[in-house]
Formats: C-alpha cells, sequence, structure tokens
C-alpha cells in the first residue's frame, strides 16, 4: 500500500499545511525559531510517530498472544549530547504498561517494539529518494 504525505509551505515563513488521506495537519516552528508556533515541529510530529506505531505494534502483537497489558504508554524525546566530534541526537523511547507483565513479556515486548515499521524507517532502513520537479 503506497502512503503519502502531501506538505505545502504557506508564504507565512515556516507554517505548512500536510494533507494526508482525508486529514490534514498543520506543521510550524515555535516563535523562539521563527515560526508562529500555530502547529508541532517536524520534529515533534515524527517523534508522535515513533510513539504511535510502538504503541500500536505492541498492541497487535499482546491481542495476538493474548496479553491484557491495558493501556500502553509511550514517551519518545530527542537527546543532544556534545561529544569531541560534535553533537549527537539521540531518540529515547520510554514505554509503560497499565497491567504488570512478567520479565518474560518485557523482553519480547521490547523486541517487538524495535519492529514497528517508523522505527525501522529512522533507524535507516528505508532508502529516501528525493527530486525536484
Amino acid at each position: 500500500m503506497k502512503q503519502t504525505s502531501e506538505v505545502l509551505l504557506s508564504e507565512k515563513k515556516y507554517l505548512a499545511e500536510a494533507k494526508i488521506r482525508n486529514h490534514f495537519v498543520v506543521i510550524d516552528e515555535p516563535i523562539s525559531s521563527g515560526g508562529g508556533d500555530t502547529g508541532p515541529t517536524p520534529v515533534e510530529y515524527l517523534l508522535t510517530a515513533i510513539g504511535g506505531c510502538v504503541s500500536m505494534t505492541l498492541r497487535m502483537y499482546a491481542e495476538r498472544k493474548g496479553w491484557d497489558v491495558g493501556k500502553i504508554k509511550v514517551i519518545v524525546s530527542q537527546k543532544e549530547q556534545l561529544t569531541p566530534t560534535g553533537i549527537k541526537k539521540s531518540l529515547i523511547e520510554e514505554i509503560s504498561f497499565e497491567k504488570e507483565i512478567s520479565d518474560e513479556q518485557r523482553t519480547k515486548l521490547l523486541v517487538i517494539a524495535g519492529k514497528c515499521p517508523v522505527v525501522k524507517m529512522v533507524k535507516g532502513e528505508t532508502e529516501i529518494v528525493s527530486s525536484i520537479q
């Protein structure tokens, strides 16, 4: 299935509108970065996409196994660290479950979280081909 997102940057500095299937979302930068702060930043959408995909992937797996884990919470944040070679960026995922899970479930669910399609894209498993029309 081909998935598409169409983004149009307005003349208002960094304000962009994206059409995704039948949905419209706004993308912007904070005022401190020169934007109007009318919507999440591209990075915030990426972090949200990772958290959403991980939680859905975990739910699908838990349901197949018959595990009642309750609500699934995924917090994804970007960390920047100054190293001798420059700034190193990494993403931190904090996953929690409403209901108690066993150590065996914890180990398996952590592996499954890494199989989320968005996580795999971010880890570099998807080629990006760019062109100017």
